[in-house]
């Protein structure tokens, strides 16, 4: 179980915001294609550039949670399965089951792993993407509502008792090594950093994504 009294907590500092965007009654996950941001809004996924803010490619496909991008596809929660989709047009290449069975929420990759997080179940899973097997399970005190990886670093999101905050987060463990809060009345539903220094948090029903600083590692 994570100890987040042990964490060294700070503000989030909140650099820019997007949105809200056009047909998203809700932003349901984040991630980012080494160019663009993507925001999974229910019936679409939704493209923007992080620089401009200028709205990108839109897919067609049910993107209800998490989303994630490992190099070539996009994974996308929705309902008690995870979709591959391809890229470029949104084709659905493959599912496999969400192990939260319809209870998941964030979606990242890394080191070849899908890692899903369990919403009220306050876990972190590391699946197959292949076959959906549940390999290694992280426990978190809070509930879970987005997840990233950056710089071999672990990061996931939570929403409870209406306040959010982002946890830095020991990969084998789980104990929680930093924390930013958010602001009062500030959700997050869906996390991704741009692998540098900006972490892209999904706002839920406001339908905007914020960009976070991303703490510098401690020398």
């Amino acid at each position: 179980m994570s100890k987040p009294t042990t964490a060294r907590t700070t503000q989030a500092e909140i650099i820019r915001e997007y949105g809200p965007f056009p047909d998203t009654e809700q932003v349901g996950g984040v991630t980012f294609d080494g160019e663009r941001a993507w925001i999974a809004a229910g019936t679409h996924l939704q493209a923007f550039d992080p620089v401009s803010g200028a709205l990108g490619p839109r897919l067609e496909a049910a993107a209800d949670a998490g989303t994630a991008f490992d190099g070539h596809c996009f994974y996308q929660i929705t309902g008690e399965v995870i979709q591959k989709l391809d890229a470029k047009t949104g084709k659905l290449l493959a599912t496999i089951p969400a192990p939260g069975k319809g209870r998941d929420s964030g979606l990242a990759w890394a080191e070849g792993k899908l890692w899903v997080g369990q919403y009220r179940d306050r876990k972190i899973h590391a699946v197959d993407p292949n076959t959906g097997e549940i390999l290694k399970t992280i426990e978190s005190d809070r509930f879970v509502t987005g997840v990233s990886w950056v710089d071999g670093e672990l990061w996931h999101a939570t929403w409870e008792n209406d306040a959010s905050d982002l946890r830095h987060v020991e990969p084998t463990t789980g104990e929680v090594l930093e924390r930013l809060e958010m602001p009062e009345g500030v959700f997050v539903s869906g996390l991704e950093s741009d692998g540098r220094d900006t972490f892209f948090c999904g706002g839920g029903k406001s339908g905007k994504v914020r960009a976070v600083r991303r703490p510098r590692k401690a020398l």
